[in-house]
C-alpha cells in the first residue's frame, strides 16, 4: 500500500566524522550509494522525494533541496524543506537509517491524520527518533529563530512545539550507521 500525495525528504547533508567518510556515499544493499538506496526504496511509496545536502555529490538523478544556511545540521535542512518546497507537511527521513520501514512511516501518517501536533515522531527504545518524523510547516518560525540563535539542537524545538509521539518495538529497523563498525554490521544484516 502506497502513501498518497505524500512527499519524503531524506537528510544527507550531514559531516559524517564518525564514519571517517560521507556515509551518504557508501555503497549499500545493491546500489552504488546509500542515499541511492534510500530515494528509490522511498520513491516506490512517496510521490516525491528529495535528497537535502550542501551540494549536488549524488551520481544518480534526484532533486536537491541545497541548504540555505551555512550551518550543517539537520533543523538547517528543515528549515531549507520548508523555504524550498510549497508543502504542508513532509516526512524527514536520515539517511543513515536504511532499515525504517514502510510500516512505520505508514503509522506515523496514520496517527498524522488525527493529529494537530507539529512534528508527529517515531520513538525507539533508544528514544525520540527525530529524524524518522513528518514535519509541519507550523515548525518554521520557531526553526528560523532558533537558526538565528545558532540553537541547531532538534530538541530544543521539540520541547517547544506541539508533538506527537508513536512508540516502536523494533530496534532494528532504527540502527543509524554512524561508525565503520555500524556500516559493515548493516550490510551484514542486508545480505541475510
Amino acid at each position: 500500500m502506497g502513501i498518497d500525495k505524500k512527499v519524503a525528504v531524506i537528510i544527507a547533508g550531514g559531516k559524517s566524522s564518525r564514519m571517517q567518510r560521507d556515509k551518504a556515499l557508501l555503497p549499500f544493499a545493491g546500489f552504488s550509494t546509500l542515499a541511492e538506496y534510500q530515494y528509490e526504496r522511498l520513491s516506490l511509496y512517496f510521490d516525491k522525494v528529495y535528497i537535502s545536502a550542501k551540494s549536488n555529490k549524488f551520481d544518480f538523478s534526484v532533486e536537491l533541496i541545497e541548504d540555505r544556511y551555512e550551518a550543517s545540521s539537520p533543523l538547517v535542512a528543515i528549515v531549507s524543506t520548508f523555504e524550498t518546497l510549497e508543502m504542508d507537511e513532509v516526512f524527514i527521513l536520515s539517511v543513515d537509517a536504511p532499515f525504517i520501514s514502510i510500516e512505520i512511516i505508514e503509522s506515523l501518517y496514520k496517527q498524522a491524520e488525527s493529529s494537530m501536533a507539529n512534528i508527529i515522531v517515531a520513538k525507539s527504545s533508544r528514544g525520540i527518533e527525530p529524524l524518522c518524523a513528518i514535519y509541519r510547516r507550523t515548525v518554521l518560525p520557531l526553526a528560523k529563530e532558533f537558526i538565528s540563535q545558532d540553537k541547531h539542537r532538534l530538541g530544543s524545538l521539540f520541547d517547544k512545539l506541539e508533538i506527537e509521539i508513536i512508540e516502536f518495538t523494533k530496534e532494528r529497523e532504527f540502527s543509524n550507521l554512524n561508525y565503520p563498525t555500524d556500516y559493515k554490521n548493516a550490510l551484514l544484516l542486508d545480505s541475510l
